[in-house]
């Protein structure tokens, strides 16, 4: 046998161990692909097709409607109302944790006695229930016997009790303050991450030559720590964007649906009224604005990104 027929089928079996090893890892990883797919891609274009259809559990109707649900929120003051609502909660929540967990990141970065325990203890707000905090602030805000109305009135900041969760003027800053002290946390220690990324050899160099603390960080430390920053605040934006628990616990969306957000208005008309059609239409609506969110943030990433590489 010649020299060429030996090598002829050493070279195809070498071809087909290299296709093997090639496909080894995406067959490892097809379960997890396939787990992922249920439990996420499916819903959310079983979701999709739902919302062009008029599903109801009380008139057993499944047709295909078009648009026609989509028209009706446009023409719906109720769902711009909880849209608005949502919007405003989102920027007011991840602009306010974002710059307190800045500030409280900045001093966790700082060596000092306890600072152990005190990171420890910052994540306490943070891994309490959603459902005990709403709890927790409903006492505090009470407009009877809480205890924010009692120092404010002794610190003569208020002249008389104030019904914050039961006024339509303050229900939904006292919901977004409940939220502010919940999850800055989260965003201190994301940013607390990011702060001990930067070498300190940087900031050595800018403190012998002369920079004081607010120089050092507004050139050094901050240009560094902004992709941390907008992939923190992506993140936040994205989950304050969904908010339900909170408003849920704390006002149900009242009063006169001054706290309704558009997880809120789902959730009643999809269990309250059992129109799978028109819920699932609201559901995709907070879908394509979540993912507007997350486009306008991206492309904040990628400019900053390609600025520091420059």
């Amino acid at each position: 046998m010649s020299q060429a027929g030996v090598l002829a089928p050493a070279r195809r079996i070498g071809a087909g161990g290299v296709r093997l090893r090639t496909l080894q890892p995406w067959l490892l990883l097809l379960p997890a692909f396939v787990a992922l797919a249920a439990v996420t891609l499916y819903p959310i274009l079983n979701g999709i097709r739902l919302s062009f259809t008029n599903t109801s559990l009380i008139t057993l109707e499944e047709d295909y409607v078009g648009v026609a649900n989509y028209r009706e929120l446009w023409a719906d003051p109720q769902f711009w109302n909880a849209w608005t609502h949502t919007l405003w909660f989102t920027f007011a929540s991840t602009a306010l944790e974002t710059l307190i967990g800045l500030g409280m990141a900045l001093i966790l970065f700082e060596s000092f006695a306890g600072r152990g325990i005190v990171r420890a203890a910052m994540l306490v707000p943070w891994a309490m229930p959603t459902v005990v905090t709403s709890k927790m602030f409903g006492w505090l805000f009470d407009g009877q016997h809480g205890i924010v109305n009692w120092l404010l009135l002794q610190a003569g900041i208020l002249d008389a009790r104030v019904n914050w969760y039961g006024s339509p003027d303050t229900a939904l800053a006292t919901i977004v303050i409940a939220d502010v002290w919940k999850t800055t946390p989260f965003m201190a220690l994301l940013l607390l991450a990011g702060l001990q990324t930067i070498p300190r050899s940087l900031t050595e160099a800018a403190e012998m030559d002369g920079a004081r603390a607010w120089s050092i960080f507004w050139h050094v430390r901050l240009p560094l720590l902004m992709p941390t920053l907008l992939i923190a605040g992506l993140f936040r934006a994205l989950d304050a964007f969904r908010i339900f628990d909170l408003v849920y616990v704390l006002t149900g969306g009242g009063p006169a649906d001054s706290t309704e957000t558009l997880s809120t208005l789902a959730y009643k008309v999809l269990f309250s009224t059992l129109s799978f059609g028109a819920g699932s239409a609201i559901s995709t609506a907070m879908f394509v604005t979540e993912g507007l969110i997350a486009l306008v943030f991206c492309l904040f990433l990628v400019r900053q990104i390609r600025r520091a590489g420059t």
